[in-house]
């Protein structure tokens, strides 16, 4: 459940920037750093989208298949948490690199991109701490 619920935290980060890129939202509200600025760089895009709608796709296949790993065939199941823990190391690793371009190419930071940042990281420590439980109580019910 943490994990979906901070997966509709990046949901919502993620559907205010993609409004804001595709025009829908005029200004962004940006209290640290400058968020314009790294939203209008030419690394604000990624294969023709996006990277905010790149990340909405992320928190929504995030938020789905751990509301599917609630349901009672799956709770038990490793492999919802071993395919959110795989995607949250790339989610990870595509933050890292996106945060590296902020600080060092850009010279801007983006205080919703960092908070998202934040989240993904969060999400890759709360689901491999869920699939350690989740291996450590089917060990000892081998046992």
């Amino acid at each position: 459940m943490i994990v979906a619920a901070l997966a509709l935290a990046g949901i919502f980060i993620s559907l205010y920037l993609t409004l804001y890129k595709l025009g829908v939202i005029g200004e962004l509200s940006c209290t640290i750093g400058s968020c314009e600025t790294v939203n209008t760089s030419k690394w604000s895009r990624f294969l023709g989208l996006p990277v905010a709608a790149w990340g909405l796709l992320f928190y929504i296949d995030v938020f789905l298949i751990a509301f599917v790993g609630t349901l009672e065939r799956f709770e038990d199941e490793p492999i919802i948490s071993l395919v959110i823990v795989a995607e949250a190391a790339v989610g990870v690793l595509f933050s890292a690199w996106l945060t590296y371009l902020e600080l060092a190419v850009i010279h801007a930071i983006c205080i919703w991109c960092v908070t998202s940042a934040a989240i993904v990281a969060a999400i890759l420590l709360v689901s491999v701490a869920d699939l350690r439980e989740i291996r450590g109580a089917k060990s000892q019910t081998a046992g």
